[in-house]
C-alpha cells in the first residue's frame, strides 16, 4: 500500500445514522493537508466530532440521507 493514497480527515459534523440497523454513521469530514475540502462519508464503528480518520481514497462522496 502506498502512502500517497492515504488521506487524513477530521470529523466536523455527525449527520445521522443509516442502514437497516443503524450501524453506519454518516459524517461530514474536512480533509487535512493542503486540500481543505469537505466530504460526506459513511463510517462503521464508534465515531464522534473532532475524531481524525484515515481515508484510503478521498474522491468518492456518500449520497446524502433523506
Amino acid at each position: 500500500m502506498s502512502a500517497d493514497t492515504i488521506t487524513y480527515a477530521k470529523v466536523i459534523e455527525i449527520l445521522g445514522r443509516t442502514s437497516s440497523r443503524g450501524g453506519v454513521t454518516q459524517v461530514k469530514v474536512e480533509l487535512q493537508g493542503k486540500d481543505k475540502r469537505t466530504l460526506v462519508r459513511n463510517t462503521i464503528g464508534p465515531i464522534r466530532k473532532d475524531d481524525v480518520i484515515v481515508l484510503m481514497e478521498c474522491e468518492r462522496e456518500a449520497r446524502r440521507m433523506k
